[in-house]
This record gives C-alpha cells, structure tokens and sequence, in this order.
C-alpha cells in the first residue's frame, strides 16, 4: 500500500506539466491491474490495506482523477490558477485512496470528512456563479451535522472493545448506535429529503467537482454502509430505508422531468440511482451487496461521462438551459452519438454495468418484499422517460444561433468520453471478479 501513496506523493512535481501528470495517472491505472485481488485485506501495510471493494473503489477514483484533468484543460488554457487546481486535485485524489484502504474505523471517518475540503475547494475557487458559496455550505452543513452522531458512537465502541479495526469489531447494538452509525453514510449517498445538497452542489461546481462528486464521493456512502454492516447484528429498522428510498426514486423520477437544467437534471437521476443502491444494501443479503457494488462502478461512470458531455455543451453555448440547447445533432453528430450512448446507459440499457447491477438489486428488493415491486416498475418506467427526454430535447429541435461558429469537437473530448464508455460497456466481461466478494 505505501508505494501506491508514495507513487501519488512523488506526482506532486510533475504539477507543472498537466499532460505527463495525466499520463503518470493512465499509467497508475495499469500498475493497478497488476495487483492481485482478494475478498479479505491483502497487501496490509502500517493499517491500510484493500479487499475487492477497496481495489474497485481505488480504481474508480484514479480513473475518474485522470479524466477529470481531460475534462478540465480549460484552466490551463486560461491559466485560471491551474497550479492551485492540480494541487487540490492531488490532494483530492490521495485522501479518497486513504479512505478506501484504511483498515481503521476512526481513520475512515477522519479521511471520510476530510474529502470535503478539497471539493469545497474546487466548487468555491473554480465555480461558476456567485451561489457557489451557499452551495459549499448546504455540503458542508448537511454532511458533517449527520457525521456527528458517528464520531460519538466510535467513541463509545472504542471504549467498549478496545479497538476500531473492521474485523475486530465486537459490540451489541442499539437503536442510537444503528441511527449513528448510518446517518452519515445515507446523508453523503444521498438519500431522498437528505439530498437537497447535491443539485446545488453539482450546478455550482466546474466540471472536475461534478465529475468527482458523482463518480467517487457519493460511493462514499455506499462503502461506508458496507464497513458497518460487517460487525452490525441489529437490523429491525433496516424497512425504514428500504420504504423511504424506493418513495424517493420514483418521486425524484418525477422531478427530472421537470428540470430546466441539464447539470440539475443528471444531478437528481443521480439520487435515484443511489435510492436503489441503499435499498439493495439495506436488504442486507448476497444480491443485494452485489448488485449495490456493480451500480455503484457504473454509475460512477455513466454519470460522470454525462456531466462532460453537459460541460462539452456549455463550453459551446455558454448556457445549460434545456431552453436553449438545442438541435445539437446538426451541429455535432458524433458527439450526438455519444450522448444517445450514455443516455441508453443511464437507462440501464443491455451490457452495461448499470444493467446487471439494477438486475441484481430489483432481484434483492423483490426478495424481500413483493409489495415493492409497484415502486420498482414506476421508478424504472421513470428512469427510461427522463434518460430519453434528455437525450431528444437536447439533440432535436432549432440550433441556438450563437454556437454556429465554434467548434465541432477536439480528439481530446471524443477521447475523454470514449474512456467513460469503454469500461462501463465492456466490464461486463469480468463480472466474475466481482463475485468473489460477499
């Protein structure tokens, strides 16, 4: 573990080459290949270490990192502190790899917080609008009131066992500690009225914070749950999320219909995503936790891929009003294409991640309960209506006169999301190692 911190420590010079900094992080991707993968901690150094989850998880922050900086050349051509941003960026990118491997209860939660400042960073110095600021603060407030409970109940655990470690953790629950212990995860998730920060956070962010928001921090929570539900023997309330999570799919399905923002409209698709993914690991069984972790790897990537194309057509029209970006199947084809591609996705269209992993969670939910399956219909009925609606209002229709002298597309973007699409449509091939967890 300590030469994959030290391998991201020793990039910190390359901070003046955006390009080989981009590279060092491709070639990080392939070194990550080479490890072996276990569904126990292997490779345990000074109390980090990586099961399956963590190696998934690792993977899919330094792939989304190394995309992020394509996304964001803008501020190097504009020479929009570019030092400061890849700083922030490491930064960024070395907490989350903490937060990942740590083997350590208390130091989870430490680098768990900690991964709010550099996105606050990123929204408040690299934001667009002056709303920016009430945005950090809606993330701020939301995440670390909800964490609070947390920290005084591994207080209480660490003097009632005598040690934090995952494994080690022996401990009789009640219904303060069950609440304490998963508020925070759910509320970073988000779940539905505990998500009203994150349509603000993703409109104010520049491109890099989205992308990193929706990619790997949301997944925070979902890592979190499955930390806790190791040692957690209490689970009589576990409906409540169940209930609360399915309502909150179908109505925040409802919402993206009505969204007059592009940015807006993939921010609330994304909690209704993660309603599902809470549902699937509140069941608490083998389908469940499966489904939960392949949705959470292709959401990471879908959602990611269509923040880009939503910045790729801001970049353009310098608006991301469904109002006024229109007709681009005229002006961009094959980036029409694309957007079709991650829409479909979206959708959970055949050999995506998204499919298996929806095909393994509405399995789980139905075991359950078949009183869900109302719910279930509805909100995957919504999910094909907003992907479709997207996709047609934004590619159809009379082009904005003011993008008719810009660009039809650099390699760099068809590259950028060309990587998006690629793992999140072909892993399906190695959907076996994804079954040796559990």
């Amino acid at each position: 573990m300590m030469k994959l911190f030290l391998y991201i420590l020793f990039l910190i010079p390359l901070i003046y080459n955006w390009w080989l900094l981009t590279f060092c992080l491709i070639l990080l991707c392939f070194i990550m290949i080479t490890y072996s993968v276990s569904n126990y901690f292997i490779n345990l150094s000074y109390g980090f270490g990586m099961d399956l989850v963590s190696y998934c998880m690792v993977f899919l922050t330094i792939w989304i990192v190394f995309l992020m900086l394509m996304a964001s050349i803008s501020i190097k051509l504009s020479n929009n502190y570019y030092l400061e941003f890849l700083m922030v960026i490491l930064f960024l990118l070395l907490i989350l790899i903490f937060t990942f491997t740590t083997t350590n209860l208390f130091m989870f939660y430490l680098y768990f917080e900690s991964s709010i400042i550099p996105t606050l960073f990123l929204i408040f110095g690299w934001g667009y609008q002056p709303e920016r600021f009430l945005a950090g603060l809606y993330l701020l407030f939301y995440t670390l009131f909800a964490s609070f409970p947390l920290l005084i109940s591994l207080f209480y655990m660490f003097y009632d066992c005598g040690t934090l470690i995952y494994s080690m953790i022996s401990i009789d629950l009640n219904i303060y500690l069950y609440f304490s212990l998963i508020l925070a995860f759910l509320v970073k998730m988000p779940m539905i009225f505990t998500h009203f920060w994150l349509p603000k956070a993703h409109v104010e962010a520049p491109v890099s914070g989205s992308m990193i928001l929706a990619g790997v921090l949301l997944k925070l929570g979902g890592y979190g749950l499955y930390r806790v539900f190791v040692f957690m023997n209490y689970f009589y309330y576990n409906y409540i999320w169940i209930i609360l999570s399915l309502f909150g799919t179908f109505m925040v399905g409802l919402l993206c219909l009505v969204q007059v923002d592009i940015k807006s409209m993939i921010a609330y698709s994304s909690v209704a995503h993660m309603g599902l993914v809470i549902s699937g690991i509140m069941t608490c069984n083998y389908y469940g936790y499966l489904g939960s972790l392949i949705m959470m790897i292709g959401h990471g990537l879908c959602s990611s891929g269509l923040f880009s194309l939503a910045n790729m057509m801001y970049e353009r029209s310098h608006s991301r009003s469904l109002y006024i970006n229109k007709g681009f199947i005229t002006f961009m084809p094959s980036m029409t294409m694309f957007w079709f591609l991650f829409s479909i996705n979206n959708m959970s269209s055949p050999l995506s991640l998204n499919l298996f992993g929806e095909i393994l969670l509405i399995n789980s939910i139905l075991s359950w309960s078949n009183l869900t399956s109302l719910f279930i219909a509805f909100s995957s009925f919504l999910s094909c209506c907003y992907s479709i609606y997207l996709y047609s209002i934004t590619q159809h229709g009379v082009l904005f006169s003011g993008v008719k002298n810009s660009s039809l597309g650099y390699l760099r973007e068809y590259y950028l999301l060309f990587l998006h699409w690629f793992p999140l449509n072909f892993l399906f091939l190695k959907l076996d190692m994804f079954t040796f967890w559990v």
